[in-house]
């Protein structure tokens, strides 16, 4: 049996599609349950996004709220893990790796961020929203090594 090294780095790359679409979808999602919340707790940043109220009640509405800013939180946190993931996964994907190691790497990695979103939401106690932290980042950082042991054949 030949080993043909383009349809494993094809079939590898519809995996990482799409879980990468998956794991964007859940993070744009964000942007929407932020709104949702600032909706419901009456806290906005901006004049403009307050309609048709008084010049006084508007800026007593412009404030900050703690279920607000929880959900800005795990957003600026999905960003800060989803965008090396994706990088790094890409790469991981141009390696060649073993189509099923491939699927779990991107498995976990989603699953643990949607975890961590429920966590950081809901909230969990701790240790939970760490632990699915950690996790994602050790997925990232698993397949970052595979990408510099190929590129310096170690």
């Amino acid at each position: 049996m030949t080993f043909d090294h383009s349809m494993n780095v094809s079939e590898v790359f519809l995996v990482f599609a799409t879980y990468t679409t998956l794991i964007i979808l859940k993070m744009m999602m964000m942007s929407f349950i932020t709104a949702f919340f600032r909706g419901l707790r009456g806290a906005f940043e901006n004049p403009e996004d307050i309609a048709d109220t008084r010049r006084e009640e508007k800026f007593r509405q412009m404030r900050s709220h703690p279920d607000v800013e929880r959900m800005r939180r795990c957003h600026q946190n999905d960003l800060e893990n989803i965008i090396p993931f994706v990088l790094i996964g890409l790469m991981y994907s141009l390696t060649a790796p073993d189509l099923e190691s491939a699927e779990i790497h991107f498995r976990i990695f989603m699953v643990a961020r949607i975890c961590h979103t429920v966590a950081y939401v809901c909230p969990l106690p701790q240790p939970s929203r760490v632990l699915t932290w950690l996790v994602g980042v050790l997925v990232t950082f698993s397949m970052a090594y595979r990408v510099l042991k190929m590129t310096f054949h170690l």
